[in-house]
């Protein structure tokens, strides 16, 4: 496991050194937290207490979308571009002969990037919202750490469906239409536009099923103190369970591709 502490590690380091490109996310994420406050701000005057959230509720439900945007990977979760290129160059091989699990190695790159991102794209845009409005923020100090415990969950379960969007390139010429895919889903079902409690009938009863309402939605809740107790525990085996059968479904995908691997160079 220490190897994989040091790549997680190593990752965090990485990504601090892209300054400028952090300086350049914090003020998007700020820009649009703002141009998304006002407009949720002219919509919940229409109609208040909607989605279950009053003013106060979904301005930092909007706030906290911004904390989260890059840390869970809502719009791509980092590394799939990266992975993807090697597996069409070919270099795949070498990482599949290492001694080392390419899933685990990755998913610690992700997990080093996410905290990263948590720190260095997240304090200041919430922090900012939190200074211009008036935001919910939680009224128990354990409220923080759920909260945390609920981002890595939601970590997790952004790398399992990235890591599988990435593999899909092992069958496919280009997978730019897989990638498309895929952000468009984590946009719309993540509940980034708006939360998920608003969607009507069966399509929010779906979206709040499906594995990318564990990127923003469910941690969100988690910040305004929705769920406590056991409701808690329910949300997290939520957010877990999609976790594990994400990740054995990556696992038995990267099984499918080193197969291919193998007879391919035999």
């Amino acid at each position: 496991m220490r190897l994989y502490a040091a790549v997680a590690a190593g990752g965090f380091r990485r990504y601090a050194t892209y300054r400028v490109a952090t300086a350049a996310g914090v003020f998007t994420n700020t820009v649009f937290g703002f141009i998304l406050a006002y407009t949720y701000i002219a919509l919940w005057d229409e109609r208040p207490g909607l989605g279950g959230y009053d003013m106060s509720e979904a301005l930092t439900y909007v706030w906290v979308g911004q904390a989260l945007l890059a840390t869970c990977g809502l719009m791509g979760g980092g590394f799939e571009d990266e992975l993807m290129e090697r597996i069409k160059t070919g270099d795949i091989a070498v990482d599949l002969y290492r001694p080392a699990d390419l899933q685990l190695w990755w998913l610690s790159v992700s997990l080093g990037r996410a905290a990263f991102q948590l720190l260095g794209r997240g304090v200041v845009p919430l922090a900012a919202g939190a200074l211009a409005f008036d935001l919910a923020l939680p009224g128990r100090p354990w409220t923080w750490l759920a909260f945390l415990v609920s981002v890595a969950l939601g970590a997790v379960v952004s790398f399992a469906v990235w890591f599988l969007v990435a593999l899909s390139a092992f069958w496919l010429m280009d997978g730019a239409g897989v990638v498309q895919v895929a952000w468009l889903s984590g946009t719309f079902f993540s509940g980034m536009l708006l939360p998920l409690t608003v969607f009507p009938g069966a399509l929010g009863e779906v979206a709040r099923l499906l594995p990318w309402a564990s990127l923003l939605q469910v941690p969100a809740d988690v910040f305004l103190e929705k769920w406590n107790g056991w409701e808690l525990m329910g949300m997290y085996a939520f957010q877990g369970g999609w976790a594990l059968v994400l990740l054995l479904a990556g696992r038995a995908v990267q099984a499918a591709a080193t197969r291919r691997v193998v007879v391919q160079g035999g």
